[in-house]
């Protein structure tokens, strides 16, 4: 066995030498539990490590966590762009979703793993379909992952009995597998894909199990102004009359919230996930008012969206989307500075997803990312924020742990050519029985 492959199938203590952390350098110490032990010049006496990272000429950050994910969506990634947003969903999203299978879902989400591994994500927040098989492809990989059912019951009763069961079952199947990694959630889609009663089950079997909440809000003007004509109130009301909005809610885009359902998702505790560069692509004409947002306390995090509207995972990338958006949306250059958006993709994503708090400290988990110091994304390295936000992609990645289990290490990530090679020919196949049921 050779050196690379010990570090990923190794299990006990770690120790990352000399990493640089805020200019400064330091050891990281892991215990066999996956916690930081230490932190600090004489770390390394905290564990007698099993294995021990070279920390030189690496740049050590907090793990990143994607709060909004379609994760199996990158079987669509580029199958079709540049089109009006209806026409897209209708004419080529929904056909193709028609034809997934579960083994469709486990090829794709095993390829999201990879890319968020290689691109520093260490949990991810995913609502989609056959999600046990999305389980099983976490459960491989190795990250953390929060997943939800997509519930959609199109104000229909029976429609509605059937999505119950469904989350009812991922639920159960996620919780007998015992994996700490890997956490339920309840995914009813929008207020204009799910009724007020299919809602408010979702809110009170939420409640009842103490599992977060994943929506869409407020994504499109039309999604505003249909709700108002139908229901007399805007989305995020509608959600917080139906118990949606709590302290576990994690409510995706937010683009066109006004002032007081802003500051209604502060009062609530929500966390409202930033998906700036599938927001701009699918030109929804107004982006999230964090200013708002922040003023009232909401948790602001990041997300990228499923491949089909963005087209990558990679939250290195979201965060300067989310900056650059935010300054020229509202017109401001001071608005989300760096260190703004890394704590939204950190320690913001942490305390969405309840992993932690998404810092290098001790007693936290072992939920760290390598950056190369060399890179020239990280030349001069004047202030380690600002290159990470507006100079660095994911290819500044180079180790990843969580849970201090090493998914990636100087680039490699154990079986990639596999996992890459199954899910092109899934995605071939895919579009094959598109093409023969059309």
């Amino acid at each position: 066995m050779n050196e690379s492959d010990d570090i990923f199938t190794a299990r006990g203590s770690v120790l990352i030498a000399g990493v640089t952390i805020n200019g400064s350098t330091v050891d990281i110490a892991i215990d066999e539990t996956g916690m930081i032990a230490s932190v600090g010049k004489d770390a390394r006496k905290a564990v007698d490590a099993d294995i021990v990272i070279d920390g030189s000429d690496r740049i050590a950050v907090p793990g990143l966590v994607n709060t909004h994910t379609h994760a199996a969506m990158t079987l669509l990634r580029g199958y079709a762009d540049d089109m009006p947003l209806q026409e897209w969903l209708s004419q080529k999203i929904w056909p193709l979703e028609a034809h997934l299978t579960g083994d469709d879902v486990y090829a794709g989400t095993k390829l999201a793993c990879l890319e968020m591994i290689k691109s520093g994500t260490v949990a991810f927040n995913d609502m989609y379909f056959f999600m046990d098989r999305a389980a099983d492809a976490v459960d491989e990989m190795g990250l953390r992952a929060t997943l939800a059912y997509g519930f959609i019951d199109l104000g229909m009763e029976e429609k509605r009995e059937a999505e119950i069961k469904a989350t009812e079952a991922l639920v159960a199947h996620v919780k007998s597998r015992g994996n700490p990694r890997i956490k339920a959630a309840v995914g009813p889609h929008s207020v204009y894909t799910v009724s007020p009663e299919g809602l408010r089950w979702c809110a009170d079997f939420a409640e009842e199990q103490k599992i977060a909440v994943h929506v869409h809000l407020s994504e499109t003007e039309k999604e505003v102004v249909d709700c108002v004509a139908q229901f007399g109130k805007r989305p995020a009301v509608l959600l917080d009359e139906c118990g949606c909005l709590t302290p576990r809610t994690v409510a995706a885009h937010c683009c066109w919230l006004d002032e007081a359902e802003c500051r209604l998702l502060g009062e609530r505790g929500v966390s409202a996930s930033h998906n700036p560069a599938s927001n701009m692509k699918l030109a929804v004409n107004r982006a999230m008012p964090y200013h708002w947002l922040k003023q009232y306390g909401a948790n602001v995090c990041l997300g990228t969206d499923g491949c089909a509207s963005n087209n990558n995972l990679d939250l290195m990338e979201e965060m300067k989307f989310a900056a650059l958006l935010q300054k020229f949306a509202w017109n401001s250059q001071t608005l989300l500075p760096a260190g703004e958006a890394v704590a939204m993709a950190t320690t913001a994503g942490a305390r969405a997803l309840g992993t932690g708090p998404g810092t290098l400290t001790a007693g936290a988990p072992a939920d760290i990312v390598l950056l190369d110091a060399r890179a020239a994304c990280n030349t001069p390295l004047h202030h380690t924020d600002s290159n990470v936000v507006y100079a660095c992609n994911g290819g500044a990645v180079m180790t990843v742990l969580c849970r201090g289990r090493v998914l990636m290490h100087e680039r490699t990530v154990p079986r990639e050519e596999e996992i890459v090679r199954e899910a092109a020919a899934t995605a071939r196949a895919l579009v094959g029985r598109v093409e023969e049921a059309s």
